[in-house]
C-alpha cells in the first residue's frame, strides 16, 4: 500500500466517528481531502450533516461532493471536526499549516465538542519541529514582525533558527484565506512547545500560528500494519 492508502484508509475510519444530524468541521490537505470525500459519498447515500469548511479549497471540494455548507457563525458549536496534521508528537500536539490554511482550522477546531486527526504514519513523530512550523502573520510590518520572533526563538528550545517568508511558484508572496503571509520557521526540533505557542500567542502581528496544543481529541494513523487509534489521556471520544 501507498503513503496515500494510508491517509485513505486514516480518513474512511474517521468517517464511522460520523452520525446523522451532526454539524462537521472539514479541514484542509491531502488527507482531509479523503474524508471530504468518503462523507460526500456518504451524504449521497442518505446521510445527514452540516459542514464547515476550513479553507476556499475544501469549501470548493466539499461544494463539488454535495455536502451542505454553512459558515461556522451559523453552525455554532461543532459537533465533530476532521482534519490531517503536518506532524504529531507521543502527546498529540500538532504542527499544522503546510497548506496555509492554520488561522481557520484552529477556529474551527476550537468550536468543536472533538477534534478527529487522521493522518498517514510518517507524520507521527518523536518530538516537534523537522517540519518548519506556520507563523500566518500580518503584511503590515512583516519584516518587523519576522526580525521579532527570530531573536526570541532560542528561549524555547529550538535546534535551529531560519524563518522564509513563503512564497508562491512565480516567487511571489504567499496570500492565505484571510489576506495574510505566513513565515515558516525551520527549527529542527521544538524543546517547548508550550512556551513556543504562548509567546506567539501574545506577540503583536502574528495572527496565527501551527502549534495545536490540547485540541485533538484523537489521532487516527493509517500505516503499513493497519490502522490505528491514540488518544490522550482522558479523552472522551468512545472507540466503535
Amino acid at each position: 500500500m501507498s503513503t496515500d492508502d494510508y491517509k485513505r484508509a486514516a480518513a474512511l475510519k474517521a468517517l464511522e466517528y460520523v452520525t446523522d444530524g451532526m454539524k462537521v468541521g472539514l479541514g484542509t490537505g491531502s488527507t482531509a481531502d479523503h474524508f471530504t470525500r468518503a462523507l460526500g459519498e456518504a451524504v449521497e447515500d442518505g446521510l445527514r450533516v452540516i459542514g464547515v469548511s476550513t479553507s476556499v479549497r475544501t469549501e470548493a471540494l466539499a461544494r463539488e461532493c454535495g455536502i451542505p455548507l454553512v459558515d461556522i457563525d451559523a453552525a455554532g458549536q461543532l459537533d465533530l471536526t476532521v482534519d490531517g496534521a503536518d506532524e504529531i508528537d507521543p502527546d498529540l500536539r500538532l504542527i499544522k499549516g503546510g497548506g496555509g490554511a492554520l488561522l481557520r482550522e484552529k477556529i474551527v477546531a476550537s468550536g468543536s465538542n472533538r477534534v478527529l486527526i487522521i493522518a498517514d504514519e510518517a507524520k507521527m513523530v518523536p518530538q516537534l519541529g523537522a517540519f518548519p512550523l506556520p507563523v500566518e502573520i500580518s503584511p503590515f510590518a512583516w519584516k518587523t514582525t519576522s526580525r521579532r520572533i527570530r531573536d526570541s526563538l532560542s528561549r524555547f528550545d529550538v535546534g535551529n533558527v531560519a524563518i522564509a517568508l513563503r512564497r508562491n511558484k512565480n516567487m511571489s508572496s504567499f496570500v492565505t484565506d484571510g489576506g495574510h503571509y505566513i513565515l515558516d520557521c525551520d527549527l529542527r526540533r521544538i524543546g517547548d512547545p508550550q512556551g513556543l505557542a504562548a509567546f506567539l500567542d501574545t506577540l503583536p502581528g502574528v495572527m496565527e500560528h501551527g502549534l495545536f496544543i490540547d485540541l485533538a481529541s484523537a489521532a487516527i494513523i493509517g500505516g503499513a500494519s493497519g490502522v490505528h487509534i491514540i488518544r490522550p489521556e482522558g479523552s472522551q471520544l468512545p472507540l466503535l
